[in-house]
């Protein structure tokens, strides 16, 4: 019997170094790793499209918007009413007053295809509306009267080298009273530049403009 406890007592004077250092081992790896947070992807919002979507792909709408304010003497003419106007106008009374305090324009592409040769032909939008009630040295007023709705739109097809085919129909409706007969100024124009239809080729150059799909 005093064999036996004797082996067990040496056996266990072996035994306790390793398990110690085997302890130690395992505490300083618990110590040294990290606790690695999980890893949570975020959720795009709805109106965020990836570039590689093959419809509606990021940035598929784009453009820009401009308010301007013309100062006293320098309205823009929309070559409706004569200069100077008739005595036979009214002077200050005249009904045509179709001169522009108040500009507001922009300009809007499209490009909803991201597939195909079809990812190079977009839309375009260009309207711009006049407001104002002026006559050149007689009357000079803040008025936000609308006088005219004056529009480009088209198609392009993006083209190598930066270049562009295009094809644009401009137009321009008169609005509220300017829709009718203005009195003995009125020259009964169709508008600015009137109706008419092109065709033409746009360089971009500088980095003017978007990246469009690489040939």
């Amino acid at each position: 019997m005093r064999k036996l406890s004797l082996v067990l007592a040496i056996l266990s004077g072996i035994a306790a170094p390793c398990l110690r250092a085997q302890s130690e081992i395992v505490s300083t790896s618990a110590a040294v790793a990290p606790l690695e947070a999980p890893k949570i992807q975020a959720t795009p919002a709805w109106y965020e499209r990836p570039a590689s979507a093959p419809l509606f792909p990021h940035n598929w709408v784009r453009g820009f918007t401009n308010f301007e304010v013309a100062p006293s003497h320098n309205e823009p003419d929309l070559g409706r009413c004569a200069f100077p106007q008739p005595a036979a106008s009214g002077g200050m009374a005249s009904g045509c007053t179709a001169y522009a305090r108040y500009l507001f324009s922009g300009y809007i592409e499209f490009q909803p295809l991201n597939r195909t040769f079809a990812k190079h032909v977009l839309f375009f939008f260009e309207p711009r509306f006049s407001f104002g009630k002026n006559i050149p040295q007689l009357s000079y007023l803040t008025s936000m009267e609308p006088i005219a709705f004056e529009r480009s739109v088209g198609i392009a097809f993006e083209l190598p080298k930066s270049l562009s085919l295009r094809v644009t129909q401009h137009q321009v409706d008169y609005l509220g009273r300017y829709a009718n007969y203005l009195g003995p100024a009125d020259l009964r124009t169709n508008g600015p530049y009137g109706l008419y239809t092109t065709v033409g080729v746009r360089w971009s150059f500088g980095g003017y403009g978007h990246n469009s799909a690489p040939y």
